[in-house]
């Protein structure tokens, strides 16, 4: 077997790892090779000095680090002011949706209601309006479920507002009856935010999946 087989393994030996040789024969090899053992003590002396020599000096740049960092990580300030906007919007629906149902009360309770209305069309009045309250309460509680209840409440609002501006011009509804149908108007405009802002949230991440190369 040739020499540089051994002065392989020895360097092996050297690194903590497998000699690939049988045993005893590396030291026996040593031992009978005079041109092999010296060139083993000068490994193990080079290996020594590269093992024990001291680090070079590195500059302390954790002050130059930090100083480079932004005040402010990129997206933070904006995801907090949307989840504020977020909060702010569900509160002001919550009050909303708990103020028209105070407008069903009334009607459902005792069956009365602006204009003498017969008692039924009182309750169904009132079950109307405590419908749109539940729903504007439940977009409160699950934001995601504005999207869904828009239609059906945009829908409602947009036919409630042309047929009370006509009976307004008509003489056939007083006012104040009137103004209570703002409060579905503005319900049905914060849940049109919430909506949007839902689709702005579920938006942004799927662009910056596309731009991820595959």
């Amino acid at each position: 077997m040739q020499c540089a087989t051994y002065r392989e393994a020895f360097s092996a030996r050297l690194d903590g790892e497998p000699t690939g040789l049988a045993e005893g024969s590396l030291d026996a090899h040593l031992g009978a090779c005079a041109a092999c053992a010296a060139w083993a003590r000068q490994a193990e002396r080079v290996t020594r000095r590269t093992r024990l020599a001291p680090a070079p000096a590195v500059p302390d740049l954790t002050a130059a680090v930090l100083a480079a960092l932004p005040r402010e990580l990129p997206g933070v300030a904006a995801a907090a002011r949307a989840r504020l906007a977020g909060t702010a919007l569900r509160l002001a629906l919550l009050a909303v949706g708990v103020a028209q149902a105070g407008v069903a009360w009334p009607a459902l309770s005792t069956g009365a209601a602006a204009m003498s209305a017969p008692v039924h069309m009182a309750h169904e009045s009132g079950a109307w309006n405590l419908g749109i309250a539940a729903a504007f309460l439940a977009v409160a509680a699950a934001p995601r479920l504005a999207a869904g209840a828009l239609p059906f409440l945009g829908t409602f609002a947009a036919l409630l507002t042309a047929l009370t501006v006509a009976d307004l011009r008509a003489g056939r509804v007083h006012a104040d009856r009137a103004v209570t149908h703002l409060l579905v108007l503005a319900g049905v405009a914060l849940v049109a935010a919430v909506a949007w802002q839902g689709r702005r949230r579920r938006v942004v991440p799927a662009v910056g999946r596309e731009r991820v190369p595959a």
